[in-house]
């Protein structure tokens, strides 16, 4: 097996310069770089990965510490996160919190950190006082997305804006009477995200001048099948909303499947946006308020890059532009599709061909 020695006798430098130019250290002079890399190259050389850790005192792995793992949001952040790091040679390892229940998860542990990570991304999980101890105690470098983490770096998106903009683009259309799909049960471990959607569409419906009717408020894990299983007390016969703000489009999806069971037209006779702009909304033409995840994902990991390398001397990506105070909040827009339109029928009259026992 090719050692670092035989690279360095190739090179014609010492084995010190090899592990330089190998990490990338700017003290390494291109030229000496690239005979460097030709050598490695030529004779296949691997550096060990234990060898440079023990040399380096870093790990090269960062943890992204996630509650879902094939969730669209959670899955598209992840992949946008060890696409950047690998870019910088860093890799990515899961600690996945994952529970049985959507409203549940696991804890976060001191066994499942130690002594592996030279840094974490905090992935859209309300810590507990007792894991905010860990991270303090552990003392790596962290950023979060979604929810805040104290003291530390957050990629985030105004979630209240995003649903504001829903209201106003169906009153814009003329709906009054709009309903809501996407609460969750205050106990419910993830609740930052779908409190603070519900929050803004409530605002902006009171600035509206309307009111949202508990009838037309939906409860639910935020997966299209518990939309879809729930959907129904949305659309009683003698009264039902015109238009549903649905907190992601997901939820979207499986309001809009038991609409169509019901004989439901959208956006005839029903509008529906969401928000996220899911890997399936443009396919199904689901007007929705979109965030950017795969932004937020390489924003948190350069972000964390350029702390983890800060006290190295290897380049380090900057931190964005816009970050203020720790904080970069990324924009979100309305992208209407064919989910919505303007009001096409009475508020008194209801289009429903099947009653729920019907259906």
């Amino acid at each position: 097996m090719t050692t670092i020695s035989d690279v360095a006798r190739a090179a014609g430098v010492s084995v010190a310069t090899v592990s330089r130019a190998l990490r990338g250290v700017n003290s390494v002079n291109a030229a000496t770089r690239a005979r460097v890399l030709k050598a490695a190259e030529a004779l296949e050389y691997v550096a060990s990965p234990t060898a440079a850790s023990l040399a380096s005192g870093r790990t090269r792995v960062v943890g992204i510490i996630t509650p879902f793992m094939t969730r669209w949001f959670f899955s598209t952040a992840i992949s946008a996160i060890e696409k950047t790091l690998r870019e910088h040679d860093y890799n990515a390892l899961l600690v996945d919190l994952e529970a049985d229940s959507a409203f549940e998860r696991r804890p976060l542990t001191a066994r499942m950190l130690n002594k592996r990570f030279d840094g974490l991304i905090v992935l859209n999980v309300p810590l507990r006082d007792e894991e905010l101890a860990l991270l303090e105690k552990l003392d790596l470098p962290t950023v979060a997305i979604g929810n805040p983490v104290p003291g530390h770096p957050l990629i985030r998106i105004d979630d209240e804006e995003a649903v504001r903009t829903a209201v106003d683009h169906l009153v814009d259309l003329g709906h009054t009477m709009i309903g809501y799909a996407g609460s969750v049960p205050p106990d419910a471990e993830h609740r930052l995200v779908p409190w603070s959607r519900l929050t803004g569409f409530r605002n902006r419906m009171l600035e509206h001048g309307l009111v949202l009717n508990s009838d037309w408020l939906l409860t639910c894990d935020w997966s299209a099948q518990d939309a879809a299983k729930h959907a129904m007390k949305l659309f009683l016969p003698d009264r039902m909303p015109t238009a549903i703000v649905a907190a992601s489009d997901e939820i979207a999806i499986g309001v809009m499947a038991v609409a169509s069971q019901l004989g439901l037209r959208v956006p005839q006779d029903l509008s529906v946006v969401g928000v996220d702009d899911y890997a399936l909304s443009d396919v199904l033409r689901i007007t929705t308020v979109r965030q950017d995840v795969v932004a937020q994902g390489r924003a948190a990991a350069n972000t964390l890059l350029h702390d983890v390398l800060a006290a190295t001397e290897e380049p380090a990506p900057p931190r964005p532009e816009d970050m203020v105070d720790d904080v970069l909040t990324l924009p979100t827009h309305l992208v209407p599709r064919r989910t919505s339109s303007p009001l096409r029928r009475s508020a008194a009259s209801s289009p429903l061909s099947a009653t729920p026992e019907q259906v």
